[in-house]
């Protein structure tokens, strides 16, 4: 079997660079005959040699970088009829997808480390026209902050640039009148921001999509409807209080297979897939099931957020054989 690391040496802290023979070592004890492909400022290059290896019939592709590395390799490959396994190492700002995963973001070798535990999910992905994204689809004025935010910043700050630009743009956010259609309903008015998400993990947080469950086919929808720069405070303090924005009535929170997005009159409206620049609207979201297979540190995510039945019968079984103990501890510790 072959794998081929595709890695982004300029993401995060560089520290990709130092460590690329170890994760090559670990890929190769886990069974795979291991190579290594640095990525250029070309436009496309991790996507480009994603497809590529892939057509050659490779079965890993292990992705290191941020979010946009990610999505680039899962652009390469989504629209193919045979398509590798994946693997993801964490080394850029956010690392949405990797916190949803449970995949350590500190330490890029620990993270190779889970192909070793041979783990893995059977993962949806977010088709948005001819693109396709992995974590988060979204549009809307509060959305915008990330194509703000300078590749400089992101590598010093990390995810403190997000919320550094955040509060600067919080005073000139404005709604965008928009139409949107979903599965149960349809919203057509001002909103300040629509969320499109595949799991909990969006924008360095877990409580935005408080109820996703990665495989389950759907996508958690959440539309911000007009608000005042107070609401949007209210909002986020909400966000960090245990996911209560969902009941807010400012807010729109359902699941859904389908959905479809046009600005009315002459508006504007940008759509953000996994945080880089996707197109504007109008397009059309559509959820493709079970699409990928990732390697996952299974053991760590929750039993609630993930869609059971696309475990096979021991991890399954094994998962909540190790639910049921942590809840005696807890009742225990009590």
């Amino acid at each position: 079997m072959r794998a081929r690391l595709i890695y982004n040496p300029t993401s995060g802290h560089e520290t990709m660079n130092s460590n690329v023979g170890d994760i090559l070592n670990i890929i190769e004890k886990a069974g795979y005959e291991a190579s290594a492909y640095r990525t250029t400022p070309k436009k496309n290059s991790a996507k480009d040699e994603a497809r590529r290896v892939a057509k050659k019939g490779f079965e890993l592709i292990v992705a290191a970088g941020g979010d946009g590395t990610i999505n680039e390799v899962v652009n390469g490959i989504a629209d193919l009829e045979k398509r590798p396994e994946l693997a993801i190492i964490p080394a850029g700002t956010t690392n949405d997808y990797a916190r949803a995963l449970k995949i350590p973001r500190d330490d890029v070798v620990e993270a190779a480390k889970v192909i070793l535990k041979g783990q893995k999910l059977p993962v949806d992905i977010g088709q948005a026209g001819k693109k396709y994204f992995i974590n988060i689809a979204g549009g809307g004025s509060m959305t915008e902050l990330t194509y703000e935010v300078p590749s400089a910043y992101k590598s010093i700050l990390g995810y403190l640039a997000y919320l550094v630009k955040g509060a600067e743009m919080l005073p000139r956010v404005s709604p965008i009148d928009m139409h949107i259609e979903y599965d149960d309903g349809v919203f057509d008015g001002k909103a300040t921001m629509f969320l499109i998400g595949l799991t909990n993990s969006i924008g360095g947080m877990e409580q935005i999509a408080p109820n996703s469950v990665i495989g389950d086919g759907t996508f958690s929808l959440i539309i911000v409807k007009e608000t005042n720069l107070r609401d949007l405070v209210h909002l986020i303090a909400l966000v960090l209080n245990g996911g209560r924005h969902v009941y807010n009535p400012k807010v729109i929170y359902t699941k859904t297979k389908k959905i479809s997005v046009h600005a009315n009159d002459s508006n504007r409206l940008m759509v953000n897939l996994d945080g880089e620049y996707g197109g504007d609207a109008p397009m059309l979201f559509n959820n493709l099931h079970n699409h990928l297979n990732i390697y996952a540190n299974v053991d760590s995510i929750p039993l609630k957020a993930i869609d059971t039945s696309t475990l096979s019968e021991k991890d399954a079984g094994e998962k909540i054989i190790e639910e049921e103990k942590n809840l005696d501890s807890k009742k225990e510790d009590k």
